[in-house]
């Protein structure tokens, strides 16, 4: 109480004080006059004190900007002074903030205003302050009533610069001791007094006058309100009686409904349970389906292994065969005009050899076709596995849909008495699920008569690929036939270079003609042969000249 009784004191003393030396100085004030710093701090005071210590992760904390804080929400004219003080980058702590506010409020005029609207609501301020803190009891109106007449000081305050963190609040007591002897000074303090009175006395009247009017706005809008609501009541009373008539037509509707609703569910469930009958005979047909073709594949996948492995082979033949060519070839070109029979039965090897290339590229092209087939048939599998998969999953949930249905049936029964809307919405969704359920067999039908389609499809595929089997079996015995051919003819060359060599005689590469060693010395390389190759006098001769020709 004392403590209390104190702090009135210094805080009537500061405004008096303040108000004289402001109205003698006759200018705006800033922060460096030294009765609004000791208003500031007498003022800071009072609202620190009762304040309750609040308990966070970093420590104890006990500011006055808290309470500050609600008036943003209680007053919205005060959210200009909150987004102020917030966007100041030098304040850091809350007692900077809390002291910037007042700063803020007291150059707007509205400090007054402000914490009254606080006191209006001790119901909020019972959070931040103790039952008998200064703010809590009527000392704070009283303080309230008393800044009402700090509205006749202009003040210019400037935030920006100013240490507000760190600032020891000291109440200096030297300003309020100071006794006035001189005359003048009692006439010019009674002056001011009357001054004072006269300001807190017109402050006043301007809240009654703002009250008035805002009672007499609420005046008119409760009559127009009450007007509007017996209006309502007039017409809610002739609703009620038009959905009581409604009421009893839905309720004989209802019953129609009812008996037809269950006698449609009864017809639902035996088409449901012929359904999934067949469905289950079906499903057991496509299992064993489904298993035949895995056997199926997995025969054709060891076939395709055998074909990739006697592919190798033949490619491995092929290119032997390539350099074969190529030594035949020089021999042929080396002895074609020694005997007419060699080049016959040279251009027969050409064409058997290209023959044998046609069928090597025809089994190769045959081959891909095979490994697209099978690559075909796995995908064909997976796509069973997962239309199996989503059959299964449909059915589940037509299950779910069924046990769900009813379950809401008998849900129907027990509040149809209550819940006639209700009652119409659950048909409704009952009628579209039962149709979206024959949809969904329909589908289900169609898509087993389509797998059973693709199924026979399979099945002429691996005829097709069975024949075609049968048809490589065919090339490969004609393949060592031919491989048989060219190892006769081989030796038919053999025995006749011999022949050749023993006569002393060489072929010419460009034109086919047979010459001795002196005639064919010449060597060069031709468009056919990359390496030089043996050639005639006359030729020799024309080469040079089509290469010189050409250059120049």
């Amino acid at each position: 109480m004392e403590e209390r009784a104190n702090l009135m004191n210094m805080m009537k003393l500061s405004i008096k004080i303040l108000i004289q030396s402001a109205l003698s100085l006759g200018r705006t004030l800033d922060s460096d006059f030294p009765p609004l710093q000791q208003f500031f701090v007498v003022l800071e005071h009072c609202l620190k004190h009762g304040l309750k210590v609040k308990k966070t992760f970093i420590g104890q904390n006990k500011s006055f900007f808290g309470p500050l804080e609600l008036v943003e929400k209680l007053c919205p004219e005060a959210s200009d002074i909150a987004t102020s003080v917030k966007n100041l980058p030098e304040l850091k702590t809350a007692v900077g903030r809390g002291r910037a506010w007042l700063y803020l409020a007291l150059m707007q005029k509205k400090l007054a205003d402000y914490l009254k609207v606080l006191l209006d609501h001790k119901h909020l301020l019972s959070e931040f302050y103790e039952p008998d803190a200064l703010m809590m009891e009527e000392e704070g109106a009283v303080i309230v009533g008393l800044l009402v007449g700090l509205n006749v000081i202009d003040a210019n305050l400037c935030l920006k610069g100013e240490d507000l963190d760190s600032q020891v609040g000291v109440i200096d007591f030297s300003l309020y001791l100071k006794e006035t002897q001189d005359s003048d000074g009692k006439q010019d303090g009674g002056i001011t007094a009357v001054l004072d009175q006269k300001h807190y006395v017109e402050e006043l009247n301007r809240h009654l006058s703002c009250t008035v009017a805002d009672l007499q706005n609420k005046i008119d809008c409760l009559e127009k309100t009450n007007s509007k609501l017996q209006e309502e009541l007039a017409a809610a009373t002739d609703r009620i009686g038009s959905l009581q008539e409604e009421q009893q037509q839905l309720k004989q509707q209802n019953e129609l409904i009812r008996e037809r609703s269950e006698k449609s569910v009864e017809v639902t469930k035996e088409d449901t349970k012929v359904e999934l009958d067949t469905y289950k005979q079906s499903r057991q047909g496509l299992d064993e389906m489904y298993s035949d073709v895995w056997k199926q594949l997995k025969e054709e996948k060891k076939i395709r292994l055998e074909l990739e492995k006697e592919l190798e082979l033949q490619i491995g033949m092929k290119t032997e065969m390539e350099i074969a060519m190529k030594l035949l070839e020089k021999d042929t070109h080396e002895k074609q005009d020694t005997l007419v029979a060699l080049r016959q039965q040279l251009e027969e090897v050409k064409a058997i050899n290209l023959q044998m290339f046609h069928k090597s590229q025809n089994a190769e092209c045959s081959l891909q076709q095979k490994t697209e087939a099978i690559s075909s048939f796995e995908g064909k599998t997976n796509e069973m596995m997962s239309s199996m998969k989503q059959m299964e999953e449909r059915l589940q949930q037509a299950e779910k849909a069924r046990q769900a249905a009813e379950e809401r049936c008998t849900k129907m029964k027990q509040e149809l008495a209550g819940r006639l809307d209700t009652c119409r919405q659950q048909m409704s969704q009952l009628d579209s699920k039962c149709s979206t359920l024959e949809k969904e067999l329909k589908s289900e039908k169609e898509q087993r008569q389509t797998l059973q389609k693709e199924l026979h499809q399979e099945k002429d595929a691996t005829t097709l690929l069975k024949t075609e089997l049968q048809q490589m079996e065919g090339l490969k015995k004609e393949l060592r036939k031919l491989q048989d051919e060219k190892q006769q003819l081989e030796k038919v060359c053999e025995e006749q270079e011999q022949a050749l060599q023993e006569m002393g005689l060489h072929l010419s590469q460009n034109c086919g003609d047979i010459f001795c060693n002196t005639c064919s010395s010449n060597e060069l390389a031709l468009p056919s042969y990359p390496k030089p190759v043996r050639v005639c006098d006359t030729c020799h001769t024309l080469l040079l000249q089509r290469c010189s020709s050409n250059s120049s």
